[in-house]
């Protein structure tokens, strides 16, 4: 890995992609720190302090913008539910489903109703978000320098179009930079929170010595366990694939052997995204309405045994229903057909879809239990010990972080086989 990220600085065009990527992710941590204006900072502060559980974890993904309500303080989170919907709708509405199979143009719609889609939900959030900390549970009071109504209208503009700078971001970093932008942003959101953790932790109790050895223990346990992360999420159903030998003019065609790669975790960090989302979307709810019975129930749901319980019920089923909207068994079936192949003792058309099901069924349950035994048993730590690091190096920020890098990283390879490639033909 360190002998790719070398090579890449030495290719100018990677080395500006890197720069440029790098340069965009300090623009958003800087825009985290940059309070919305009207707000005051310390009365903010030490009323954020005493909050609910969910609200803690939806400030782990903003990486510390909300508790500093700034204006990037509805993060990413908005963009993330607009993408869960429109994946949803493919499969509800059939215009959205044919949008999705047209190839660029379809994709290029289902991205610009997205960010529409996002800045609703953005605008939506800010007013409760607003009317969250206006309210008796943080008695937030502003200026009276200016009309209250024009500090509404004023913080409101603010975070929706913190919400439209961070998609642009994420957009331009996956356009011009390496890698997923708005997989970067959450990266790097969680990463940012792992100092302060650290620095938590070893002063957690009073002994600093046993602090210490605390902090130590978790990190060495994290540290054993990226490994395995790593061989789950390269490890692959290979299906076995024969080509019938054939005559194409004067030339022999086919007669070889290849396979089908099927991933253990196919869907990556996505499921545990999508499902993170969907359990403290309650608390973002609770935030826009401030109805007391909503808020307990978030809180309920963000922690403590039901939490963990929905946690892996919703990972494994997001694991399922990405790898369906991914991959589809008939399209790879009759590809093969077409191109005069066959699975090995199973017969062309309905029964190969059936066996490739078959496999993608039993590589995604072990796949989705993994990802989701590794986001919970953290959590559960947590609850116990109350130790952030734990929360902060958790089984849902770890998956996160390793999964984004891995990724980026074999798109860095990839740019760079492509560029010895050309190199070689010059």
């Amino acid at each position: 890995m360190l002998t790719s990220i070398i090579e890449a600085f030495k290719v100018p065009e990677l080395r500006k992609k890197i720069l440029f990527t790098l340069g965009i992710l300090a623009l958003y941590r800087f825009g985290a720190y940059v309070p919305v204006p009207g707000i005051p900072f310390a009365e903010f502060a030490n009323a954020f302090a005493d909050t609910g559980v969910a609200m803690t974890m939806l400030d782990l993904f903003t990486g510390g913008a909300l508790s500093n309500f700034s204006v990037f303080s509805l993060g990413i989170m908005p963009y993330i539910t607009a993408s869960i919907i429109m994946q949803l709708m493919q499969g509800v509405i059939p215009a959205v489903g044919r949008w999705a199979k047209e190839g660029d143009a379809g994709r290029r719609k289902i991205t610009q109703v997205t960010r529409y889609l996002t800045l609703g939900l953005g605008l939506i959030n800010a007013i409760g978000y607003l009317l969250l900390f206006q309210s008796p549970a943080y008695g937030v009071t502003f200026s009276d320098e200016v009309p209250l109504w024009l500090t509404d209208v004023i913080i409101v503009f603010t975070l929706v179009v913190g919400t439209a700078l961070i998609m642009w971001m994420g957009e331009l970093i996956t356009q011009r930079g390496i890698g997923n932008g708005m997989s970067l942003i959450i990266f790097i959101s969680i990463v940012s929170r792992v100092p302060a953790a650290l620095f938590s932790s070893v002063n957690l109790t009073a002994d600093m010595g046993m602090g210490i050895a605390m902090t130590v223990l978790i990190v060495a346990v994290v540290a054993a366990c990226v490994p395995l992360i790593i061989f789950v999420e390269r490890a692959q159903r290979r299906i076995p694939v024969n080509y019938a030998k054939r005559v194409q003019g004067r030339r022999m065609m086919g007669g070889q052997t290849t396979y089908i790669p099927l991933k253990v975790n196919a869907a990556g960090v996505i499921p545990i995204i999508f499902a993170s989302c969907l359990i403290y979307f309650p608390a973002q709810l609770a935030a826009i309405f401030n109805i007391d019975w909503l808020t307990a129930f978030a809180n309920t749901i963000s922690t403590g045994w039901l939490n963990w319980i929905l946690t892996v019920i919703l990972i494994v089923f997001f694991a399922y229903f990405y790898t369906s909207m991914v991959f589809n068994p008939e399209e790879t079936a009759d590809n093969i057909r077409k191109q005069g192949g066959f699975i090995p003792g199973i017969r062309p058309g309905s029964a190969t879809v059936q066996y490739i099901k078959d496999v993608i069924n039993h590589v995604t349950l072990p796949g989705g239990l993994f990802i989701a035994l590794i986001a919970v048993i953290p959590t559960i730590i947590f609850y116990f010990t109350g130790n952030q690091l734990v929360q902060a190096f958790g089984g849902t920020s770890i998956l996160i972080m390793i999964g984004v890098a891995l990724d980026t990283m074999s798109k860095v390879e990839s740019q760079l086989k492509m560029h010895n490639y050309d190199g070689f033909f010059k």
